[in-house]
C-alpha cells in the first residue's frame, strides 16, 4: 500500500478520510468491525520448527541419487549396501538438524521488535491495547521510546524526532511534524509527516492517526518482497550440479558394462550376477559419503564460529559465505557505530558545548534522559563538573523544534543570570546572530569542510534573556554566535582492516546505505574505497539507466546512496547474476537485499524482519566476525573438495579396472560384497578429510564447484589408479579367482589410503600443512584392519577371501609405493603442464 499521498492531505482530510474524531477516537464497535476487514496489526513469520529444519536437511539431489542407489542395492538383496547408504543419510541429517534447529532455539531468546502495546484513543478515552490490535483509524498516542507499531499520519507533535535508521539507515533522527507538504513525497525519507511501523520516538511526543496496518505497512510491503524473493544457495547448485553428473555417469556404467559382458561373453553370462556385478560398481562410483563429509565440515565450522560469537541458521551458509565475491554492506552499524559522537567544535569548546546542554529541550529530564542522539552525543563530550553546573539551572520557557523553523529556542536561569539560547541547522541559526557572522570566511569554509565529511552540524547562538517577555518568537533576534557542533556517527574500529582484509581474500566491499551521499561518500573516503566523492551512486541515478548501464553500473561502483529497500534488492540480484554475493545488514530496509543474497548476515539487534531473512547473525557488531566466517567457508570447501576429488578419482580408477578384468575372466575380478567392503574401509579416513588442515594459499581466493575441473582431475588421477590397478591383476591373474580378488582387495585399499595423503595438497606432500592426528589415526587402523580382514573367519566366509602370502604382500606394498610416486609426478605434471595458467582453484585437484 503506498502511504505516501497521505503527506500532502491535510489532517482534517485523513481524519475525515478515516472517519474519526480525534479527540475521541474509535469506539471499541467501529474497531472491532473494522480489524475484522484488515485483519491483525501482525507479520505472519517464517516459524522454524522442527519438521521444517529436519526436512531441509533431506532436500538434496545427492540424498535423493543416495536413496535410489539403497533401494537398488535393497530390491537386488544388497542389504549391507543399502543399509550403509542409508546410515550416511542418517548420520548427515541429524546432525545437520541438531545444529540448525540448537541455533533456531537460540534466536527465539532475541527480543522481538515491535513493541507488545500501544497506548490509542477509545471511546475518548486513553488506553493501553496490544498493537496486534490496532486498526486503521485509530489514534495512537507516542512520547520518547516508544517504538512505532503501524504506519502513522501525524496529527499533533512536540519536538519531534524520529529514529529511522532501520528503514533508511541515517544514524542522525528525523525532524516530523503534522505540518502537510506542499508536493506529495516521493521516497520515504522525504515523508515528514508519517511515522513508519518498526521506528521509534528518539524525542518528543505526538498524535498519529494510524493508516496502514500488518501486511499494508511499509514495513509489511518489505515483509512480502523477503517472502517472495527465493535463491538457491551456491553450495545447493554445486551439489545440483556434482549429482546430476554422477547420475549420468552411473546410467552409462550400467549400459556399457552390461552391453560389453553380453557382446564378449555370450551365452556363458550369468544375467543376474552381471547385473548385480554392475549396480554394485555404478554405486562404488557414488561417494556416498560426501553428506556426512560436508555436514562434519559446517558442523565443525558452525562450532568455531560459535565460539566467536557466530551464530549460523542454515548451515550451509558456511560453505556459502566461504564462496562469496562480492560483500555488500549497509553503513549503518556495520561499517559505522551508529551513534552519533562530537566530531569536532568550532568556537570555544567549554562554552559552545554548555550552551548546547542548555539549549536542549530534555533539560528538565537532567539529559541522561534523553533519547535524543544529538543530546547523547552533547553529555558524552562534557565534563562531569560541568554536568553538576548545567544540571542547576533552572528552565523557564521554551520554543520546540519544528522541521519549518529547523532550531529550537530555550530560557533558562543559571547562576543568577537569564539566557536566551537558540540552536538549530546553520542556516536557521546564522540569520538570528550578528551581520559579522554571515561573512565569516573561515566559518563559511568549516562549514563546506564539514558537509564533505558527512558530519551534521549544530550552531548555537545566545542572548541575555532577562527582558524577553512570554513570546519567545519575538526575542528570536541579536544573538550572539557562540559556535558550531558537528556530529559524526564514528567508524568501527575493526572496520578499515575488515575491508583491507576482505579485499586480501579476493572479496570486493560494495555499500549500501540509505543515508544521503555525501555521508556515504565520506565514510567511504575514510575507508579507502573510493577516491572521490563524485564515485557515490544514488538509487534514483541507477534507476534513471537502462538495463544494460545498469548492469555496468553496478559492478564498477562501490558506494551506493539513498537506495530504498527495492534498490538494494536489485543491486544484489544483479550482482547475483554473475557473482556470488554475500550481505551484511541489520535494519527494515535491509530484508529484500538479505534474502536475495548468497548468504544473508546481520547482527544481533537487526530487526526481527531482517533477521528472519537472515543466514548468519553476528552477535557482536564486527566484519572480523565475517572475515573469520570466509576464512572457514573456504576451509570446508577444501575439504569437501579433498573429498570429492579423492573418492572419485579411487573410484574411478576402481571402476575403469574392475570394468575391464570383468570382461578378461570367467569369474568376477571383485564381488559386489567386496567391493562395499572396500569402499567403507577407504571412506573412513576420507570422512576425517573434514578436520584436514588447509595450506594458505586454498583461502586467497573464492572458488565454487567446477564439475568439469573436478572430473577431469579425477579422471587423469584415476587413469594412473586403473594403471596400477591392472599391475595387480596381471600379478594375480594366472592364480585362484579367490587369491586375485583378495590381493586386489588390499592393493585398492592400501593405494587409496596412500592417494589421501597426495590429493590433500598441490603440493609435494611433504612441503604441506601436517595432517591432524585423527586422519593419521584412522588411516593407520584401516591399514592394519585391512591386512588382518582375510585371516579372519568373517573374511574367509562373508567376504570370501583367502589369506594372502608373505610374499604376495610383499609385492603389494611395492606396487602401493611405485603408485603413490607416480601419482606425486603425474600431479605435478598436470598443475605445472597442463593447466599452467589456470588459477588455483582450477588447478587443483
Amino acid at each position: 500500500m503506498n502511504i505516501l499521498p497521505y503527506t500532502r492531505k491535510t489532517i482534517e482530510e485523513v481524519s475525515s478520510e478515516n472517519h474519526v474524531v480525534i479527540a475521541d477516537g474509535l469506539t471499541v464497535h467501529e474497531a472491532q468491525e473494522r480489524g475484522i476487514q484488515s485483519g491483525k496489526n501482525t507479520f505472519s513469520e517464517k516459524n522454524g520448527v522442527w519438521h521444517t529444519i529436519l526436512a531441509r536437511q533431506l532436500k538434496s539431489s545427492f540424498i535423493y541419487l543416495l536413496a535410489c542407489a539403497a533401494l537398488v542395492a535393497f530390491a537386488l538383496g544388497e542389504r549391507w549396501d543399502a543399509i550403509m547408504i542409508f546410515l550416511f543419510v542418517a548420520i548427515n541429517a541429524s546432525i545437520g538438524f541438531y545444529q540448525e534447529y540448537r541455533s533456531e532455539q537460540t534466536l527465539k531468546l532475541l527480543t522481538h521488535y515491535l513493541v507488545p502495546q500501544t497506548k490509542v484513543r477509545r471511546d475518548g478515552k486513553e488506553q493501553m491495547i496490544e498493537s496486534k490490535e490496532l486498526v486503521v483509524g485509530d489514534i495512537v498516542i507516542l512520547s520518547a521510546g516508544d517504538h512505532i507499531p503501524a504506519d502513522i499520519r501525524f496529527a499533533q507533535s512536540t519536538d519531534l524526532m524520529i529514529d529511522e535508521s532501520a528503514l533508511t539507515g541515517e544514524s542522525a533522527p528525523s525532524a516530523k511534524s503534522a505540518d502537510s507538504l506542499p508536493i506529495e513525497a516521493r521516497q520515504i525519507f522525504e515523508a515528514n509527516n508519517i511515522g513508519f511501523a518498526g521506528t521509534s520516538v528518539a524525542s518528543g511526543w505526538t498524535i498519529g492517526i494510524v493508516i496502514a496496518v500488518g501486511t499494508n505497512t511499509t514495513m509489511g510491503g518489505i515483509a512480502r518482497l523477503v517472502r517472495q524473493t527465493n535463491h538457491t544457495s551456491s553450495f545447493e547448485r554445486g551439489m545440483n550440479q556434482f549429482s546430476a553428473f554422477i547420475l549420468r555417469l552411473i546410467l552409462v556404467t550400467i549400459v556399457i558394462i552390461l552391453t560389453a559382458n553380453i557382446l564378449i561373453k555370450g551365452d556363458t553370462v550369468h544375467v543376474f550376477d552381471l547385473i548385480l556385478f554392475s549396480i554394485a560398481l555404478a554405486v562404488s562410483v557414488i561417494p556416498e559419503a560426501l553428506p556426512i563429509v560436508t555436514t562434519f565440515c559446517l558442523a565443525r565450522g558452525a562450532r568455531r564460529l560459535v565460539k566467536q560469537k557466530v551464530i549460523i541458521k542454515r548451515l550451509s551458509a558456511i560453505e556459502d559465505l566461504g564462496s562469496i565475491d562480492i560483500l555488500c554492506t549497509d553503513k549503518t552499524g556495520t561499517l559505522t557505530e551508529n551513534r552519533l559522537a562530537v566530531d569536532t567544535v568550532y568556537g570555544t569548546i567549554e562554552e559552545v558545548l554548555s550552551a548546547a546542554a542548555l539549549g536542549s529541550p530534555t533539560f528538565l529530564k537532567k539529559m541522561n534522559h534523553s533519547n535524543n542522539s544529538f543530546d547523547h552525543a552533547i553529555l558524552a563530550k562534557i565534563p562531569p563538573k560541568d554536568r553538576e553546573r548545567i544540571t542547576s539551572c533552572r528552565h523557564i520557557n521554551e520554543l520546540p523544534f519544528d522541521p519549518v523553523r529547523r532550531r529550537n529556542s530555550m530560557l533558562v536561569e543559571c547562576e543568577g543570570k537569564v539566557r536566551f539560547i537558540v540552536r538549530g541547522a546553520i542556516e536557521s541559526v546564522l540569520p538570528l546572530c550578528e551581520e559579522e557572522v554571515l561573512k565569516n570566511q573561515v566559518l563559511h569554509a568549516w562549514i563546506q569542510e564539514q558537509g564533505k565529511n558527512g558530519n551534521r552540524v549544530l550552531a548555537i547562538g545566545q542572548r541575555d534573556g532577562s527582558e524577553i517577555g512570554i513570546d519567545l518568537i519575538q526575542g528570536e533576534n541579536n544573538f550572539h554566535f557562540l559556535g558550531c557542533i558537528a556530529f559524526s556517527d564514528p567508524l568501527k574500529k575493526t572496520a578499515a582492516h575488515a575491508i583491507t582484509s576482505a579485499k586480501k581474500l579476493g572479496v570486493q566491499i560494495k555499500v549500501l546505505t540509505g543515508d544521503s551521499p555525501d555521508v556515504a561518500g565520506a565514510i567511504a573516503l575514510k575507508l579507502g574505497m573510493i577516491s572521490s566523492a563524485d564515485e557515490v551512486l544514488t538509487g534514483a541515478q541507477l534507476d534513471a539507466l537502462s538495463t544494460e548501464e545498469q548492469h555496468a553500473t553496478v559492478k564498477r561502483t562501490s558506494v551506493f546512496a539513498r537506495v530504498t529497500p527495492e534498490q538494494k534488492h536489485k543491486i544484489v540480484a544483479l550482482l547475483g547474476e554473475h557473482a556470488e554475493v554475500g550481505f551484511l545488514g541489520e535494519g527494515i530496509n535491509d530484508a529484500p537485499a538479505l534474502r536475495a543474497s548468497t548468504v544473508g548476515i546481520v547482527v544481533q539487534d537487526a530487526t526481527d524482519i531482517a533477521r528472519e531473512a537472515a543466514d548468519i547473525i553476528l552477535m557482536k557488531k564486527s566484519l572480523m566476525s565475517i572475515i573469520d566466517g570466509i576464512r572457514e567457508g573456504r576451509e570446508v570447501f577444501a575439504n569437501t573438495v579433498k573429498y570429492i576429488r579423492a573418492t572419485l578419482s579411487s573410484n574411478f580408477g576402481n571402476f575403469f579396472a574392475v570394468s575391464a578384468a570383468s570382461l578378461l575372466t570367467t569369474g568376477l575380478p571383485l564381488l559386489p560384497i567386496q567391493i562395499l567392503l572396500l569402499n567403507l574401509l577407504s571412506d573412513a579416513p576420507m570422512i576425517a578429510v573434514a578436520t584436514d588442515t588447509v595450506d594458505p594459499e586454498e583461502l586467497k581466493k573464492p572458488r565454487g564447484y567446477d564439475v568439469k575441473d573436478i572430473a577431469l582431475g579425477a579422471i587423469v588421477l584415476g587413469v594412473v589408479s586403473t594403471v596400477f590397478d591392472f599391475i595387480y591383476f596381471t600379478l594375480f591373474r594366472t592364480g585362484p579367482i579367490s587369491v586375485l580378488q583378495t590381493n586386489w582387495f588390499i592393493g585398492s585399499v592400501i593405494t587409496e589410503l596412500l592417494f589421501l595423503f597426495s590429493i590433500r595438497t598441490p603440493r609435494f606432500f611433504l612441503q604441506a600443512k601436517k595432517p591432524p592426528p585423527g586422519i593419521l589415526i584412522l588411516t593407520a587402523g584401516v591399514f592394519a584392519l585391512t591386512i588382518v580382514i582375510p585371516f579372519t573367519a568373517i573374511g574367509k566366509n562373508l567376504f570370501h577371501f583367502v589369506p594372502p602370502t608373505q610374499a604376495h604382500l610383499f609385492m603389494i606394498l611395492g606396487v602401493a609405493g611405485a603408485y603413490f610416486f607416480t601419482t606425486e609426478l603425474v600431479k605435478y605434471l598436470y598443475h605445472h603442464r597442463v593447466v599452467p595458467n589456470a588459477s588455483l582453484a582450477q588447478r587443483m585437484l
